[in-house]
């Protein structure tokens, strides 16, 4: 006798079995993508990820919260408060776009997907009808300017028989880019052929393609070869080598060597390349430079005086050390900038070290960098600023600052910002670990208005550096032009927490408070600001932003006014800026614009 079928129990004893089923093609899913060459170096990302599908498959994705996050994943202290700490609401961004970068290169065909949706922690998965017709994203990013192939030398002559040549020149020229310790030199197939060089960079994963071909024209071998930008397949440099058919055993080397010889300017790895300038023979001397650089490049006030301290050792060792003067000169332009002390004191130094150095070496583009700097932001002479970056540049077009600083203190201040922008782009792939260059890509987006760019730009930041205060200043600034007001708050307050005594967080922090409506809490630190005040230099500048935020233009007009006479850093930004939009079209704000030059 059959047993009687019962489909409730069928329905019951299946239930159990599909969610098996499910959980497991969702940690499979999970594994795919935290081997992913998306998720490569994003140890953070990984474990976030990692963490909040394995709380969904065991059923607690509901307990997911920002605080249950912030101690779990990222060892937080019990005493954590999302509040005054915003770094899960960062780095939820952040999953979010990588996510999304995931499922448009490499996961493109994956059937799961795997969301983060905004406003939550829990994830939700779904599954999706594959389309194997979709093409691989072009929108993908390399994930460095350093990985590079090298693709075949085509045969062009009439007979077809320089191919082994052919074959030869390219492994010479693999050979020696090997060399090269920062490169990742990816291994391809010997093949003539290989369609859209776009395309080929992406199937490589290669930011930088060598390519090129071969003829001959009577007794002579003519090699051509050219380097393709596969972001842009737009060819960046091409050059031709002539040779003797009669040399054809050796001329693979040489002719390698030659391409190498033209193309190591921009292949160096960091630590060799010249924008380190050459060392002086005082070894002392030059460790204390690095030393200050380390400590010029963290950019807190400490930072900044410890920096003045070791250029200064520097000095005393070689005097005659461009360099050294350099820095110099560049620690007591930031210590006014970031309203550390006033202009007026470090103005004479910094001007006067920035001469010696381009006087001790004339082809230094450091030194053109730091005296550049000078004309833009202390004599608002913009023509003969610009004309120094471009020597600096010149000099030596691998030397980060000057295009950082180039971008941030002389067209920015004209209003040049696509070109700012290009800069910063060159500056960030020339050093892609500094934070103050990554910060100020943010900066350039927001006046730009491409607010959702500087966001992912903060965050980026952060994520290079979850201690840097200026991150959570841009940041806040962001989100208060955003209008999202407690997310605002929530950075700068993380802004003061890393920097407590510095004006320009506090006053950060006080104008978004302003902007949310919670007036008293911004009173209260502006009676903070003015009581700091008379024990050290608080820039004018920020009371005037604060009190613009509390709608108290006659006090802000006033505070501005008084940050002219300073030369204060932050007037450079005053046609792009903001923060003084509601002023543009004041008569007195106008004023102030053409005192600085700038109208």
């Amino acid at each position: 006798m059959k047993p009687h079928y019962n489909p409730r129990m069928a329905t019951r004893s299946a239930a159990p079995a599909a969610h098996k089923q499910s959980a497991k093609a969702t940690r499979l899913q999970l594994d795919r993508i935290l081997s992913s060459t998306t998720f490569q170096q994003v140890d953070r990302l990984k474990r976030f990820l990692h963490f909040i599908v394995s709380e969904h498959l065991e059923g607690r994705g509901d307990e997911l919260k920002e605080y249950v996050v912030g101690v779990q994943v990222f060892g937080k202290e019990p005493s954590f408060d999302p509040r005054t700490d915003p770094i899960v609401r960062v780095q939820a961004r952040r999953l979010r776009a990588r996510l999304e970068r995931y499922y448009a290169t490499e996961g493109e065909h994956d059937e799961l997907i795997v969301e983060l949706p905004k406003g939550g922690y829990a994830p939700v998965i779904r599954h999706r009808e594959i389309r194997q017709e979709t093409r691989r994203s072009l929108g993908a990013s390399l994930t460095s300017r350093n990985t590079i192939a090298v693709l075949a030398f085509a045969d062009n002559s009439a007979e077809g028989n320089l191919r082994h040549f052919a074959n030869s020149l390219r492994q010479e020229i693999v050979h020696g880019l090997t060399r090269f310790r920062s490169l990742r030199v990816v291994a391809t197939e010997p093949r003539e052929t290989f369609g859209d060089l776009r395309d080929v960079g992406v199937q490589l994963d290669a930011a930088v393609l060598i390519n090129g071909s071969v003829r001959r024209s009577g007794d002579t071998l003519r090699v051509t070869a050219q380097v393709i930008d596969t972001g842009s397949g737009s060819y960046v440099w091409s050059e031709a080598v002539d040779v003797p058919a009669t040399d054809l055993a050796s001329a693979p080397e040489r002719i390698a060597e030659a391409i190498l010889e033209r193309l190591k300017p921009d292949l160096l790895e960091p630590d060799q390349s010249r924008w380190m300038g050459q060392p002086t023979q005082n070894l002392a001397a030059h460790n204390l430079y690095l030393q200050g650089r380390y400590h010029l490049n963290q950019r807190t006030e400490e930072g900044l005086h410890k920096a003045v301290e070791f250029f200064e050792k520097a000095i005393v060792e070689d005097a005659h050390y461009s360099l050294a003067h350099s820095g110099l000169s560049d620690a007591y332009a930031l210590l006014a900038h970031y309203g550390v002390l006033a202009p007026t004191d470090v103005w004479t130094k910094a001007a006067s070290s920035a001469t010696t150095a381009v006087m001790l070496d004339g082809n230094s583009a450091e030194a053109h960098t730091s005296l550049a700097h000078m004309k833009a932001t202390q004599e608002w002479d913009w023509a003969a600023s610009e004309r120094g970056f471009q020597r600096a540049i010149s000099l030596n077009a691998r030397c980060p600052t000057a295009h950082h600083w180039y971008a941030m203190s002389c067209l920015v201040p004209m209003g040049r910002l696509a070109d700012a922008s290009e800069q910063m782009a060159i500056a960030q792939t020339l050093d892609p670990v500094a934070s103050i260059i990554a910060r100020d890509v943010a900066v350039i987006h927001l006046y730009r208005g491409a607010l959702d760019a500087a966001l992912e730009q903060c965050d980026h930041t952060i994520e290079l550096n979850p201690h840097f205060p200026p991150a959570y200043l841009t940041l806040g600034l962001v989100q208060e032009q955003l209008e999202d007001y407690d997310e605002a708050v929530a950075a700068l307050q993380r802004a003061v927490h890393l920097s407590p005594e510095t004006p320009r967080m506090r006053a950060g922090l006080a104008r978004a408070l302003a902007r949310s409506g919670r007036q008293q809490e911004a009173q209260r630190i502006v009676r903070k600001l003015e009581e700091q005040a008379r024990k050290r230099y608080v820039s004018p500048v920020e009371f005037a932003t604060v009190h613009l935020a509390l709608d108290d233009v006659e006090t802000g007009l006033k505070y501005l006014t008084r940050a002219v006479k300073d030369r204060c850093f932050e007037l450079l930004a005053l046609n792009v800026d903001p923060r003084f939009a509601a002023l543009r079209k004041d008569p007195r704000f106008a004023k102030a614009v053409r005192h600085v030059g700038l109208a």
